[in-house]
């Protein structure tokens, strides 16, 4: 599971780099500074996770099943919060209207704090 978390740590990490680039070069002139700045915040998001599920991944506090959980929590945090917020920023490349997804965006969010939360309360329980 280790290996799984954090290649995959890996892999959301370079994305994110290369979505930062990206807003930062090709779609600085497409995109208003507000547009910009929301899918700015989905990278910064998309990142600290990266960050998160490589230290969950070499975590030795928390069993597989826990880990297993964050894990997938956080996944689909960062594809509904990061995802939905690249989707709704971009309307003026793609000409799509996401609009109708926008609830997706508080839904990964509170992905994102119950693996947060999951992980906290085990951390806490496992030094007891």
């Amino acid at each position: 599971m280790e290996r799984k978390i954090t290649s995959l740590a890996a892999l959301i990490g370079i994305t994110a780099i290369i979505l930062g680039a990206f807003g930062a070069h090709a779609l600085k002139k497409q995109l208003s500074i507000e547009q910009l700045g929301s899918f700015e915040t989905g990278v910064k998001y998309q990142m600290y996770h990266a960050l998160f599920l490589l230290f969950l991944g070499i975590n030795t506090f928390l069993n597989e099943k826990v880990k297993k959980t964050v894990f997938q929590l956080v996944i689909f945090g960062v594809f509904f919060f990061s995802g939905s917020i690249y989707l709704l920023t971009t309307k003026a490349i793609t000409g799509v209207d996401f609009k109708f997804i926008g609830i997706v965006t508080p839904i990964g969010g509170a992905f994102l704090i119950a693996g947060w939360s999951i992980f906290l309360w085990n951390i806490w329980k496992s030094k007891r």
